[in-house]
C-alpha cells in the first residue's frame, strides 16, 4: 500500500463509494474514465466494482504523477466539489481573481467547474512545484 500524502488511498475508497458518478477517478486523475463513468453509471456497475480492487494502482500512478506540496489534494478536491460554484477552491489555490470570478458568475456558468474537475490535480501540482 502507497502512503501518498497527495491522495490517501482511503479517501479513494470513500470515493469509490460514489464512484459510479466518477468521484475516485476524478480525484486520482483519471479525467476521461470519470466523465464516462459519470454518463454510464461506472460503465453500468461493473467497471465499479471492479475498482474496488484498482484503487491501489490508481494511488500508485497519482504519487507518481502528483507533487505533495503546501496544498491539500484532498481539501482542494472537498472544496471544488461542494463549494466549486463559490470559487472556494480556487481562493484556497491562491487564484483570489479566477475565485470571486467564479463566485459572481456560478463557476462562469457551471463550465469553469467542470474544467476544474479535469483539471485540478495538475493546477495544484503546478502551485506545489513552484
Amino acid at each position: 500500500m502507497n502512503d501518498n500524502p497527495t491522495h490517501p488511498t482511503p479517501v479513494g475508497y470513500i470515493l469509490w463509494i460514489f464512484g459510479f458518478t466518477g468521484s475516485h477517478r476524478f480525484y486520482f486523475g483519471k479525467p476521461i474514465s470519470g466523465t464516462i463513468y459519470f454518463f454510464t453509471l461506472g460503465l453500468l456497475g461493473i467497471g465499479w466494482l471492479i475498482d474496488l480492487f484498482l484503487i491501489p494502482g490508481l494511488n500508485r500512478q497519482a504519487s507518481l504523477r502528483f507533487r505533495a506540496g503546501p496544498l491539500d489534494y484532498t481539501l482542494a478536491w472537498v472544496l471544488l466539489t461542494f463549494l466549486g460554484l463559490l470559487g472556494i477552491h480556487r481562493m484556497y489555490m491562491g487564484k483570489w481573481l479566477t475565485g470571486i470570478v467564479y463566485l459572481l458568475t456560478g463557476g462562469i456558468f457551471g463550465v469553469g467547474y467542470l474544467y476544474d474537475f479535469w483539471t485540478l490535480n495538475d493546477q495544484i501540482t503546478v502551485i506545489n512545484g513552484s
